[in-house]
């Protein structure tokens, strides 16, 4: 038997990530998956700015940039009528800026020191393999399923099985990470996924093909082409590099739906036939890496810890691909989970302090998820709105239609400016700042300061704040010597950070003398004249929320613990009882 702090099961995204974060803590591990390789599917594509961050803790952001989409290229997405094959075909209804504008819109600049990028999955996914492997050699182990599954006081017992030679042995873990999209662990553990399922039967076809003579738009990214000419009504283009994107993009994706039940959708000739059919590109070449089938659903686990079991990513909640929130909160989930594993490991806190990770990452998780689903069926309104369902018209008829919206006529106005109301909505998915970065932790792991969030309820304007539960604000900030950094690099992998006004020197004294006596904890005052750094722009000034003389507690996973507005007569027992509320454990100052 084999006796780890921490079984990893599963070796996508998340997994990956669960295992770089806890190399990076120091935390010994072992990762297996079932699967032979990582991801053979394109899968999730777009990372929002919050999980480019991530990927800059694992040390891959650099590479992941390099390798994927130009910002140029996917500054916007764009609905056509048809795609080829009809004289109107490839008309161009709307086109909206998309992540920020490939960092032309200022609100994404201020918000992180990195802007969206785009790597589908099957070329980040090795990538983040390669970088798990360079921390922890010999522990990355695919091909080796978990077979059967236990828990007592001493642990959790894994039997794993390589698949490649049929031998058996088993694990034992303090905490299993089950990162496996819920094949195996949810089940044995007794994790239920809750939600919708079944709600649209998908088709997703992965091909090499050149599609350039029909694609204008260069900064366009994702395609989505309503079909007059075709019951569905709707599918999708994105181009999937590798090396060129765009209409010129070597690989692309294809997305269709079928009515739940049609046999059609399960017989790849007819795919492909269907295919050719609703794009209208004939019998161009076309190589065939892939075709699969998926049911649109959104749904949520019902618990994210049982005992020493915790589920992140697909085991935990599952998405509609509209919006990219599916990799991007897994990747969050791994975040929220590895310090707390770290430091309980460590006895720097209470085992029950891991119990917030459900309480915190399940309510954002769901919401994300009704964001998913809510999106997804924005393109159900569109095409009844636009009067390209199932409407009683000839397919003559609907491209009549479709002539109207484009049309210059001064008695068409009103049908152009109703199409435009209807095509804006998609905002809801194209700009959901809020959904990134509004968010709101709330557990034990959290102390409230009585203010109010400044949230917005429709998702789309973010504002940044330090208030506890949120995440930590971006500012540039600058050394005496002038090097500059974000606030976001003041925040160790596994340590907390006080952050002090100009005048906060209580509270800095206090955090060092907890730091000397052992606790985790880093400490530095930012003010615009004065402080260990600078604040040229006067940034963190305006999103801190306290007095020169206040400061905040900052945890690991760059969420705001605790806020004091202003200096204390007893600042190094008030933030000692911040430190035992928040690790839940008694420590006495020495």
């Amino acid at each position: 038997m084999e006796r780890v702090p921490v079984l990893i099961v599963g070796g996508g995204g998340a997994g990956l990530a669960a295992s770089i974060y806890l190399s990076q803590m120091r935390v010994e591990h072992l990762l297996v998956s079932a699967l032979p390789t990582t991801s053979l599917l394109p899968k999730a594509h777009e990372i929002n700015q919050r999980a480019m961050e991530i990927l800059g803790d694992l040390g891959i952001v650099d590479q992941v940039i390099a390798a994927g989409t130009p910002p140029e290229q996917m500054s916007h997405t764009a609905f056509y009528a048809g795609f080829a094959g009809h004289p109107s075909a490839g008309r161009k209804l709307w086109k909206m800026e998309c992540w920020g504008g490939g960092g032309a819109d200022p609100d994404w600049t201020m918000a992180s020191p990195f802007i969206a990028s785009n790597l589908p999955q099957l070329h980040l996914e090795p990538i983040m393999k390669d970088r798990a492997e360079e921390l922890a050699p010999g522990r990355i182990r695919f091909g080796h399923k978990v077979t059967d599954l236990s828990q007592d006081a001493d642990g959790v017992t894994a039997t794993i099985e390589d698949t490649s030679t049929g031998e058996r042995y088993e694990v034992l873990a303090d905490y299993v990470v089950a990162a496996d999209a819920g094949r195996t662990v949810g089940a044995l553990v007794g994790v239920s996924l809750e939600g919708d399922r079944d709600l649209a039967q998908e088709v997703s076809v992965h091909m090499s093909v050149d599609l350039s003579a029909y694609c204008e738009d260069p900064e366009v990214l994702i395609r989505w082409i309503f079909l007059p000419h075709d019951p569905s009504a709707l599918c999708v283009l994105v181009p999937m590099g590798p090396t060129k994107w765009s209409g010129e993009s070597e690989d692309w994706v294809y997305h269709t739906n079928y009515e739940m039940g049609d046999e059609r959708a399960f017989n790849d000739e007819a795919v492909i036939e269907d295919m050719r059919f609703r794009l209208g590109v004939g019998d161009i070449p076309i190589a065939i890496h892939m075709i699969s089938r998926w049911t649109l659903g959104g749904l949520v686990a019902d618990k994210y810890q049982v005992g020493r079991v915790f589920v992140v990513g697909d085991a935990a909640h599952r998405h509609p691909p509209t919006g990219g929130l599916g990799l991007n909160s897994a990747l969050h989930d791994v975040q929220n989970l590895c310090w707390k594993i770290a430091l309980v490991l460590r006895g720097d806190a209470e085992p029950s302090l891991l119990s917030t990770y459900h309480d915190e990452r399940r309510p954002i998780n769901a919401r994300n998820v009704q964001r998913s689903v809510e999106n997804s069926f924005q393109y159900i309104v569109t095409v009844f709105e636009l009067g390209l369902g199932e409407t009683g018209e000839t397919v003559e008829e609907k491209w009549a239609r479709v002539e109207r919206f484009l049309s210059d006529a001064p008695e068409d106005a009103a049908e152009r400016a109703r199409v435009a109301r209807v095509m804006a909505a998609h905002s809801m998915e194209f700009r959901e700042h809020d959904v990134e970065y509004g968010y709101e932790h709330a557990s034990s792991a959290i102390v409230p300061d009585g203010s109010t969030s400044r949230r917005d309820p429709d998702f789309h304007l973010f504002t940044a704040e330090a208030r506890p539960g949120h995440p930590l604000p971006h500012a540039w900030v600058e050394s005496p010597s002038g090097v500059r950094q974000s606030t976001l690099d003041l925040v160790p992998l596994d340590r907390f950070v006080l952050i002090a006004g100009e005048e906060g020197h209580g509270w800095i004294n206090a955090a060092m003398t907890l730091a000397g006596e052992g606790l985790p904890i880093d400490a530095l005052r930012i003010g615009h004249l004065d402080g260990d750094l600078l604040d040229p722009r006067l940034r963190w000034q305006r999103v801190r929320g306290f007095s020169r003389s206040g400061a905040v507690l900052v945890r690991p996973d760059r969420c705001v613990a605790w806020r004091s507005e202003k200096e204390s007569n007893a600042a190094l027992p008030e933030l000692l009882g911040v430190w035992n509320s928040l690790m839940q454990k008694k420590v006495a100052h020495q």
